[in-house]
């Protein structure tokens, strides 16, 4: 883990995304809002069944104030069935053509481990790759980053979506997730790719104790000068902690994204973009 006096010789604060052109500022916290394309996500009221209801949602999303969609067709739920590459690009690519067609000023993120779903959603029209896998589950990932020079969300995870539960076993949290992070963080630096966020993975490979853990220290992943993503939206350790289910848990959602605005997150990834983008403004609001 790099110590604070070591924070200035590594990357240095990004205030801007280069989404293939178009500058995103990151002076004022963003909304990431979730486009899921399959049938079996974590949150039933997520998924949609085509590329026409997905651009439905885009539009809803879109005036709510979404300043980000981020397009899914492999749900990493717990227990959640494999899927191949070419179904999942069967599955986002109509999709992210139809929102890049109709709204075309839209920043288009892809929720994707694959290099391969990568490349070819950003030669549908999509801007952003958010990579569950942090690199470790396709070797190719990075270079094709690189290559195409497009924004990458670094997230935490160890083993598979399978089998990630398994792996949630940890001496000090923070500190491992940290160096995790930095390891790969430095093999993208290498390979000169220039915008990256970071994601702590909240729910993979963590327990709802790890999660609220890592929400406690979230400030900490500042240390590495790079924008910082939350993506708790409905998760386990909102609904669990309260005994209810995923339908009921808007307002813990809300709760937890606060705390994570607090502490300094600069995306918040969500399913109710309305809520978080009030949530922002009022926070922001409460600023000196």
């Amino acid at each position: 883990m790099p110590t604070l006096e070591a924070k200035d010789t590594l990357f240095k604060k990004k205030s801007t995304l280069n989404c293939r052109g178009k500058l995103l500022s990151l002076e004022v916290p963003l909304v990431m809002g979730i486009l899921n394309l399959t049938p079996d996500s974590f949150f039933p009221g997520s998924r949609l069944n085509s590329a026409d209801e997905a651009v439905q949602k885009a539009a809803q999303m879109l005036a709510d104030g979404a300043d980000i969609l981020d397009i899914g067709g492999y749900s990493t739920r717990p227990g959640a069935a494999e899927v191949s590459a070419q179904e999942e690009q069967d599955r986002i690519l109509p999709a992210i053509e139809a929102i890049h067609r109709n709204f075309p000023e839209a920043i288009i993120s892809v929720d994707t481990f694959r290099a391969s779903v990568a490349e070819a959603s950003i030669a549908a029209g999509a801007h952003i790759i958010n990579d569950v896998g942090g690199g470790l589950l396709d070797e190719a990932m990075f270079e094709t980053i690189a290559r195409l020079q497009v924004p990458y969300v670094l997230m935490h995870m160890r083993g598979t979506p399978q089998d990630m539960a398994s792996h949630a076993k940890y001496d000090n949290l923070v500190v491992e997730v940290l160096d995790e992070l930095q390891s790969q963080l430095a093999k993208l630096q290498q390979l000169g790719v220039k915008d990256v966020i970071l994601d702590p993975g909240f729910g993979f490979a963590k327990t709802v104790e790890h999660n609220f853990e890592l929400l406690r220290h979230l400030e900490d992943f500042r240390i590495l000068g790079l924008p910082v993503l939350a993506g708790m939206s409905r998760k386990s350790m909102v609904y669990k902690s309260l005994g209810i289910n995923q339908a009921d848990a808007l307002t813990g959602t809300i709760a937890v994204n606060s705390v994570a605005l607090m502490k300094g997150a600069d995306i918040l990834r969500v399913h109710d973009v309305k809520e978080a983008k009030q949530t922002i403004i009022l926070l922001e609001k409460t600023k000196l």
